[in-house]
Parts: structure tokens; sequence; C-alpha cells
């Protein structure tokens, strides 16, 4: 019989990854609308570069947190595809592929937080 894992904590903790792929949404349209403002009340060269380069992070990160939140529905339907067969473990692969994306996310996490702190310090020179 190939090891199994208990699905309650990969189901708590892949709910608190979906809340927190909302709110790094949430978090991103805001700061969007911030670079906004300082674009329309900015034309001087070196900051229209720096907007760009927000820009792109902006896109990059939002396009990560799609790609998440994907991966975490995916791992749930593996979940539950799992359930039918055992009742209430799932399979060793299943919870490593989980780990993957909780890895990724707490990445991306620590990436986008230090991306907000660097904006933030931006915004607060052309704001």
């Amino acid at each position: 019989m190939k090891n199994q894992i208990n699905i309650k904590h990969i189901k708590n903790l892949n709910n608190d990854v979906l809340r927190g792929i909302a709110f790094y949404t949430q978090e991103l349209a805001i700061l969007q609308e911030r670079l906004q403002e300082i674009a329309g009340d900015n034309t001087a060269r070196e900051v229209q570069e720096q907007v760009e380069h927000f820009q792109n992070q902006f896109i990059i990160h939002e396009k990560c947190l799609t790609e998440l939140k994907q991966d975490i529905h995916r791992n749930d339907l593996d979940i539950k595809a799992d359930l039918l067969l055992s009742g209430t473990m799932v399979s060793e692969s299943i919870a490593a592929e989980h780990s993957r994306v909780h890895e990724r996310y707490l990445n991306e996490e620590k990436i986008f937080n230090d991306l907000r702190h660097e904006f933030n310090r931006f915004s607060a020179e052309w704001l």
C-alpha cells in the first residue's frame, strides 16, 4: 500500500493561498492605479523608465498569481479524485505537488512584497 497523507492540512493551506492570491491581486490593482497617477503627473525620462519597469513587474506578478491560482485549483481537483479512491487520504505525489505549489506561492509572496516596498519608495518620491 502506498504512503498516504491526511488532506485537512493541505486543504487549509490551499485555502490560505487562494485568499493570499486574492489579496495580492487586489494590491496589484491599487499599485497599478498609483503608477498610472505617477505616469500622468511626471513626464521626466527617469520617471517614465521607472514607470515602465514597474508596469513590467506588475504584469509578471499578475501572470504568476494567475498561474498559482490555476495550480491550486488543479491540486484541489487532484485531491478530490484521490479522495474518491481512498476516502480520507491523498497520495504522497499529490502532497508533494501541493508542497511545490505552496513553495512557489511563498517565493512569489516574498518577491511581491520586496517589489511593493521598492514601489512605495518610488511613489513617495514622485507622488
